[in-house]
């Protein structure tokens, strides 16, 4: 220990080894969010059942990382540390998933491989957030998260950029039989199950760790034990009438969903198609009240001192700085899970028009829709770098809440620009705006969460990107079938209104600056 007992600042090799891993992480996930709803529908899903498939990613992220996290936080070896054996391991099966997906011959072995990569790019994922609050002082966070958000980019540039090089540099076919993944995507996902694993062990192989109780004497030294621990936890009475009142809205959401689909539809809703979907939505509202009831049982036997208890009783004691967060959290990532669902199938069809998978078209216009990916995520990533310096002249909630807007202005730019040679102008602002998303609020979040449980906290955060999508996932077919004849272009106009919501909650946010 070094500074008076206080956290050292690393130098900036160590924090670029410290996320390197980051760009593997990203190739995973922007293979899986640009070329997944591709092969659905390569595979025979319609444009209107995409959004319920999509539903496996968020769901196994509200499952795990909270898991992971609490799990990491409790793990330490001299030899292996805390965070990384759960970096390896994650790799190593969504690098096994990435072998597999483009090899699928029929929908529901696509959707099962899309579940199994999700688990294990969370797993990998889910410590790396909490990786840099571990080894970075508080002055040092937000270019920790900024160099994070810099290989994001670059890793999703990489994976975006790769079904377009295959095809127009080496020549590789874009077109299979119908029912066939095409030859392009299938090498991509080879490669980038390669690169994945490469780029994590690097992270795993060059950065150490600080053990339990070296963490705990720089909190000492620091002034600043936030003990989360000893918060007013909730009464087993509480979680009870909490638990009933969601079960109950669960039920009656059924209902009324049940009431709209069957044979006494009411007439005042005329022509809306009411999917079964939502039954979907239904079970997860009662869900959240059936995790109440048990911890109310646990909490009557107090038995408190479990996995279980620990994370359902620090998701409702969470920092107020966290619960802010959490607002804008929901806004951002339910705009972005609209991007990732219908950004294919909308700029295939608005701008190739295109909606046979068979068709060259299409498939020219998912791989050009994929190369602006690049576009987006290679601006994201020069944004990330600026970040470093912008933050130091300005607060770090009115920078994110102005590439927020930025963001809003981009999806509104992708109907107004009907040629597709010119879709790289609205990637300006939604790239500055994903930087944004994966670096800020993270930085922000970091100081006001203990050292001890931050792996468990950031899972717990992860749960306020997950909800949305969960809710993207169920209600987006719905609005873009009743609101714009399912035309899933209109899903932008959806996206741009959720960022300017999302800008607006930031700025309600108060910032906790530690010592």
């Amino acid at each position: 220990m070094t500074q008076g007992g206080r956290k050292p600042a690393l130098n900036p090799m160590q924090i670029w080894n410290m996320s390197f891993g980051f760009l593997g992480i990203q190739i995973g996930f922007e293979l899986q969010n640009g070329n997944v709803s591709r092969i659905f529908q390569t595979l025979g899903a319609d444009v209107g059942s995409l959004a319920i498939l999509w539903i496996a990613a968020p769901m196994t992220g509200l499952i795990v990382q909270p898991i992971i996290g609490h799990l990491s936080d409790k793990t330490w070896s001299s030899r292996f540390g805390r965070r990384r054996p759960y970096f390896l391991v994650g790799a190593l099966l969504a690098s096994l998933a990435l072998f597999i997906m483009p090899n699928a011959s029929v929908l529901w072995v696509a959707a099962g491989m899309l579940w199994i990569m999700d688990a294990s790019l969370n797993v990998t994922m889910e410590p790396f957030r909490a990786f840099v609050g571990d080894n970075l002082p508080d002055r040092q966070r937000t270019m920790g998260y900024a160099m994070q958000s810099f290989f994001i980019g670059t890793g999703a540039v990489l994976a975006g950029a790769l079904p377009w090089v295959m095809t127009n540099w080496l020549g590789l076919s874009n077109v299979a039989p119908a029912g066939e993944i095409p030859e392009t995507v299938r090498w991509a996902f080879y490669i980038g199950g390669g690169a994945l694993l490469a780029a994590v062990s690097w992270t795993v192989f060059t950065t150490k760790e600080y053990s339990p109780a070296e963490l705990a004497a720089f909190e000492v030294a620091r002034g600043d034990l936030r003990a989360v621990s000893a918060a007013v936890q909730r009464s087993a009475s509480q979680f009870a009438r909490g638990g009933a009142a969601w079960i109950i809205a669960g039920a009656v959401f059924a209902a009324l969903v049940m009431v709209a689909r069957g044979e006494a539809r009411p007439a005042f809703l005329g022509t809306i198609e009411v999917a079964q979907d939502l039954y979907v939505l239904a079970a997860l509202i009662a869900g959240f009240g059936a995790i109440q009831l048990v911890a109310s049982m646990l909490r009557s036997q107090e038995r408190n001192h479990n996995g279980f208890m620990e994370v359902v009783s620090d998701l409702f004691a969470m920092p107020r700085t966290m619960r802010q967060l959490a607002v804008v959290q929901f806004f951002s990532w339910f705009a972005m899970f609209a991007l990732w669902i219908y950004g294919t199938p909308g700029v295939t069809q608005f701008h190739f028009g295109a909606t046979d998978t068979a068709t060259a078209a299409y498939q020219d216009g998912a791989d050009w829709w994929s190369l602006m990916g690049s576009v987006r995520n290679g601006l994201a990533a020069a944004a990330a770098l600026g970040f470093v310096i912008v933050a130091a002249r300005i607060d770090r909630t009115r920078l994110h809440a102005i590439n927020l807007l930025l963001g809003a202005a981009g999806f509104a730019g992708m109907l107004l620009i009907r040629d597709p040679a010119l879709l790289w102008v609205p990637q300006i602002g939604l790239g500055i705006a994903w930087a944004s998303i994966v670096a800020l609020p993270y930085a922000i979040l970091a100081g006001c969460v203990p050292a001890e449980k931050m792996g468990i906290y950031m899972g717990v955060f992860n749960i306020f990107i997950v909800v949305p999508q969960l809710l993207a996932a169920t209600l987006l077919g719905f609005l873009v079938t009743n609101l714009f004849g399912g035309e899933p272009i209109y899903a932008m106009v959806i996206a741009a209104v959720s960022f300017v919501l999302a800008a607006i909650a930031t700025l309600f946010v108060t910032e906790e600056v530690a010592a």
